[in-house]
């Protein structure tokens, strides 16, 4: 940042707080709020959520050979094979928009491409099939369908439209890629895909949540036993550090998990706190009153889609809070299209993620994704409201 821009930044933020209204009862509130969904981002969802990401991000850094990712998710790839595998990985995991992010800075740092890596990162926590099930009963079954094939979709087309984009400049980086030397690690394919393998695991059931909206069955027994699954897979976890790794491949491996956390834990707090401050909590007003957003998403005009895919991009959900804060919305005169266009957005964008995105891809990628996003989530909920 040069000088200038810094000094306009300090003025800036030197006569926010010299005219903030602090005695204000909407301010007072809305810091409340900052701090309580700080709090509960901290409790709830860094300790199982973000450090289990953040270690499996610097395993993937230390342990995966370049060669693997290139050979899946790199521009040598064939396009059905990368977007399917970025698509299909990144749905399994139903992880939130931030959890997300250390796996793909992980892949993407190894050598994935620029289409399947945001593919990956837009397909991790919007395509969540738990998600789509909960939408089509709380929501109805149009919106469940609507939802479900709009995130497949977007998940490819974003993906493809970012390599179409920057393909001069990912052709370098390519390039620069197939020069460094192949290096292997001397352990079989099927060693590694256990270690992974059980690591994801420990994230999925770390993080199972409880039925909700009269999902049971087989999900509701998972529940039950979760604990226990994950306990399971951090002990399998924990033998093959021990028994396939050396002291050195370890070492590496902790120094990997915090370059990853300095680089993201910070913003993602920060990013987390603005959110808060501006937006609330779920049932629980910020700076910006959810009555006023209740009134600007009435209807399905492209203002009223436009707002509802901003808003969802810029606002924290975490895993399936999405579909609770829509139906609330819809109750209060939310239009069908712009519900649609918040459930597209909202779960794969966070203004903390885009913080940390912009950190790994740069400030003009960030900003065609998220633009990619709230368009695409625009033009599908005016689609659907003008069919509903």
């Amino acid at each position: 940042m040069s000088e200038k821009k810094l000094g306009l930044l300090f003025l800036a933020v030197f006569l926010g707080l010299v005219f903030l209204p602090v005695d204000g009862p909407q301010v007072v509130g809305a810091l409340g709020e900052a701090l309580a969904l700080t709090r509960w981002y901290a409790r709830e969802h860094v300790i199982l959520c973000l450090i289990p990401a953040l270690f499996i991000a610097g395993a993937i850094a230390v342990f995966v050979s370049q060669d693997s990712v290139m050979r899946y998710l790199g521009a040598g790839a064939k396009r059905w094979v990368a977007y399917a595998v970025a698509s299909v990985s990144g749905s399994v995991l139903a992880v939130c928009s931030c959890t997300v992010l250390p796996l793909f800075a992980g892949i993407y740092k190894r050598g994935a491409g620029l289409g399947p890596a945001t593919a990956f990162l837009y397909s991790g926590p919007a395509i969540n099939v738990l998600a789509i099930i909960l939408t089509a009963r709380v929501l109805g079954v149009q919106m469940g369908v609507a939802r479900g094939v709009g995130a497949v979709l977007f998940s490819v087309l974003i993906g493809v439209a970012m390599a179409v984009i920057f393909r001069k400049e990912e052709a370098a980086r390519v390039q620069g890629f197939a020069q460094l030397p192949v290096v292997t690690s001397g352990r079989r394919p099927a060693q590694e895909i256990g270690f992974f393998g059980a690591m994801m695991a420990f994230l999925i059931f770390a993080n199972w949540g409880a039925p909700r909206g009269g999902i049971a069955g087989w999900y509701a027994q998972v529940y039950e036993a979760k604990w226990y699954l994950a306990g399971a897979s951090l002990l399998a976890v924990g033998l093959m550090t021990w028994r396939w790794f050396t002291g050195e491949e370890r070492r590496g491996w902790l120094d990997s998990v915090w370059d990853y956390t300095k680089l993201m834990l910070p913003l993602l707090l920060a990013g987390v706190l603005a959110a808060g401050f501006l937006l609330g909590r779920p049932g629980h007003d910020g700076l910006v009153p959810s009555n006023w957003v209740a009134t600007l998403v009435g209807g399905n005009s492209v203002w009223a889609n436009f707002f509802a895919s901003v808003v969802g991009a810029f606002m924290y959900f975490a895993t399936l809070t999405e579909v609770p804060i829509v139906q609330g919305l819809v109750g209060s005169g939310m239009g069908k299209g712009p519900a649609l266009a918040l459930l597209l957005s909202g779960p794969a964008l966070s203004l903390p993620s885009m913080l940390v995105i912009r950190q790994v891809l740069g400030t003009k990628k960030t900003v065609v994704f998220v633009l990619l996003v709230v368009g695409m989530s625009t033009g599908a909920g005016l689609l659907f409201g003008s069919l509903a």
